[in-house]
Parts: structure tokens; C-alpha cells; sequence
């Protein structure tokens, strides 16, 4: 237990620069808190201490503005950075080393028993504001962009962003950590890519339509022109 906690106080330091000690980090790390209620939490509802349980994560809930259901099961080295507005719902499953930023919800589509929350695998990190619904599964080094709706799999490694997310076929070279799940580069929603590509062509093809039609405004102009000379020859045999 006393490893477990040491192991995330590390891991908060590990992942934000502005915590300068460990004591920082104990005592003033909602996130941490948050986890570690959790923690007594999950132990009271396998207990079958269900209210007790509730209860306990109810009050978690107003110290930290962080809701996790006594039921989530969570790995080791969670890091919720900020954390305000996260919420956990009953069946998630988080693995280890995983980052959350504030306003994440990890939330289910259903009102039918049974698992109805995500499955997130090792090393996942979730943008701020990112909603992950449903009992779909983010591969291990999955990347969610801040404020996307992941509705569907995403694969080990890739990123996703947007509503609904779409994934991003680029990813900063050798980036272990990428910001708010989001890679800082030019053009990110594969859907904006599109729309860029067929704007360029749209261009290229007014440019050719404009060559051709003056190619045939030229042609024109020519028959014009050997069609009155003709006129005139005839005109002079006459």
C-alpha cells in the first residue's frame, strides 16, 4: 500500500514540473487525494459495503470536484492532473501510467446493467475535457485530444481528436508525453486535411479551366479572323 502511494506521488512529480516535493504533491494534489479515497472506496464495495462505499466517494467527490464510483477499477501510477469536473463511471477499467486532465468523463450509453464504461489501457493519456462513452477500449499509448468524444476503439499509439474523434496520421517523433493529448502541429482533424486538399484542387482546376478557356477564346479569335480575310479575297476576285 505505502509503495503504491509512493509510486504515484512520483509519478505526479514525474508528469508536472510545478510540483516541487513530495509533501507538495501530498498536500496539495486533489488528484491524488481523489485516488487514494478511492482506493478505501473500491475496498468497502467488493466488501459488499455498497452504501458505505457511495458514501465515502460522495464525500471524496466535494473535497476534490473529482467523481470516481467506488466500482472503477484503477491501476497503479494514475496521475489526474487539476482534476476538477473528472468523472469515473461504475465498470471503467484504467490501467497503469495513465494521464487525466481536468473535465474528463469516462461515461456509459446505456441504461442496462452490466458493463457499460470504457476500458482504457497503460500509458493512455486524456486531453482536458475529452468524453470516452461507452464500453469501447483505448489501446495502450492511445492519445486523446482535448475536448474530443471517443464513441468508438482506438488503437495502441494512435491519437484521436474531434467530434466525433477521428484519428490523426501524425504524431511528433519520439513525444512520450504529448500535452492535453493533443500534438501541437498545423491541420490536426483529419476532416480540416480534407477540406484543405479539396481546396487546393478546386484551384488547380480553376487555373486549367481559365488556360482552357482562353486556348478556346484564341482559337475563336483565329477563325474569326481567317474567315473575314477569306471574305475579303473573295470579295477582291469579285
Amino acid at each position: 500500500m505505502l509503495r503504491t502511494w509512493v509510486e504515484g506521488i512520483d509519478a505526479i512529480r514525474a508528469r508536472d514540473p510545478a510540483a516541487r516535493s513530495r509533501l507538495e504533491v501530498v498536500l496539495c494534489y486533489p488528484g491524488l487525494h481523489a485516488i487514494a479515497f478511492h482506493r478505501l472506496a473500491h475496498k468497502l464495495w467488493h466488501w459488499g459495503l455498497r452504501l458505505p462505499a457511495r458514501l465515502l466517494s460522495h464525500i471524496a467527490r466535494m473535497l476534490t470536484g473529482i467523481e470516481i464510483h467506488p466500482g472503477a477499477r484503477i491501476g497503479r501510477r494514475i496521475v489526474i492532473d487539476h482534476g476538477d469536473g473528472v468523472v469515473i463511471g461504475e465498470t471503467a477499467e484504467l490501467g497503469d501510467d495513465i494521464l487525466i486532465y481536468h473535465q474528463v468523463t469516462l461515461g456509459g450509453t446505456s441504461l442496462v446493467g452490466g458493463k457499460r464504461h470504457p476500458t482504457i489501457g497503460n500509458g493512455v493519456i486524456l486531453g482536458a475535457g475529452a468524453k470516452v462513452l461507452g464500453p469501447i477500449m483505448l489501446g495502450d499509448g492511445a492519445r486523446v485530444g482535448a475536448n474530443a468524444v471517443v464513441v468508438s476503439d482506438v488503437p495502441a499509439g494512435a491519437t484521436v481528436v474531434g467530434i466525433p474523434a477521428r484519428q490523426v496520421d501524425r504524431r511528433p517523433a519520439g513525444a512520450d508525453l504529448l500535452p492535453y493529448g493533443t500534438p501541437c502541429d498545423e491541420a490536426l482533424d483529419p476532416g480540416l486535411k480534407s477540406a484543405e486538399l479539396l481546396r487546393q484542387q478546386i484551384a488547380s482546376l480553376s487555373a486549367r479551366l481559365a488556360v482552357l478557356e482562353e486556348e478556346r477564346l484564341r482559337e475563336r479569335g483565329g477563325a474569326a479572323e481567317a474567315a473575314a480575310e477569306a471574305g475579303r479575297t473573295g470579295a477582291g476576285q469579285r
